[in-house]
């Protein structure tokens, strides 16, 4: 049976290329961002396989106002994918209070209220998929990304408890953990650095601008095999919790893990020293 995706942050990078894919494989897609003409720009030669709708992922009832339109044309959502976001980087003290609130309220409370909306409906039919995008970052800190990294932390334990809570109802969660894709993400029309200007920091600052500049769209990645990976897992009966999406990803995040694994079975005597008598 053809899915009905409902994709938010669609009209460029990942979430465009995991719409077409989606629409290359048969499905029906509504595609959701802030500009609904950029959304008809991008996928008018879909015709009415296509629904755009204005979503900014912050408003929770432009989020519920989305999924009822979505319902209303197309009668269900089989597969969400909680897309859009962007990058609050530089040095966590080059960061103000307010460059805080803006990112987890983008990339976290964002996909809490995408989630709010589309849950009940996927409850009902007892059955979806959710794709929440995270990011090799969502489990590896990096320097010069505190923020943006605290952010897909945040959705990374999320998402793993959501996935034990909704599976008696046949919904799945997959977090898609991507390296490094060739997107807009470190354009400064995505990505955004801390501006707090604190000396000790310049040079440290310096050179994380330097490489976003000299990497962006050189990234390895390519989103529409992203995208076609994201509909072959749409489509298997038993999708994975954690999806690395990269050679890049699978590293980084096998070193750390080899890492950890070391340093707990070291510090383990100490760790059990606390269990009581």
């Amino acid at each position: 049976m053809n899915k009905v995706w409902f994709i938010t942050g669609a009209a460029r990078g990942l979430g465009a290329a995991i719409a077409k894919a989606a629409l290359t494989d048969g499905d029906r897609v509504v595609v959701s961002g802030r500009r609904t003409d950029a959304l008809e720009n991008v996928f008018a030669e879909y015709g009415e396989r296509v629904l755009a709708v204005a979503l900014d992922v912050t408003d929770e009832a432009q989020a519920l106002a989305a999924a009822e339109k979505a319902v209303a044309r197309f009668g269900r959502i089989d597969v969400l994918v909680n897309n859009a976001g962007y990058g609050q980087l530089g040095p966590f003290e080059d960061n103000f209070a307010s460059d805080a609130d803006k990112q987890f309220a983008t990339n976290v409370f964002g996909v809490f209220n995408v989630c709010r909306a589309v849950l009940p409906i996927m409850r009902q039919q007892r059955s979806g998929h959710i794709f929440n995008l995270s990011s090799m970052g969502g489990l590896v800190g990096m320097g010069g990304a505190a923020l943006y990294c605290a952010s897909k932390f945040a959705v990374e334990g999320f998402s793993e408890s959501l996935a034990l809570e909704v599976a008696p109802f046949g919904i799945k969660v997959t977090l898609v953990e991507p390296g490094v894709f060739r997107t807009d993400f470190l354009d400064a029309s995505s990505a955004v650095f801390g501006a707090g200007g604190l000396e000790d920091y310049a040079t440290f600052t310096a050179k994380v601008k330097s490489a976003s500049a000299a990497y962006n769209h050189r990234q390895t990645g390519s989103p529409t095999k992203l995208g076609s990976a994201l509909v072959q897992l749409a489509n298997s009966a038993q999708p994975p919790l954690r999806y690395l999406a990269g050679s890049d990803a699978y590293q980084q995040v096998r070193d750390k893990l080899d890492k950890m694994l070391a340093q707990i079975e070291q510090w383990r005597p100490l760790t059990c020293s606390t269990d009581g008598e």
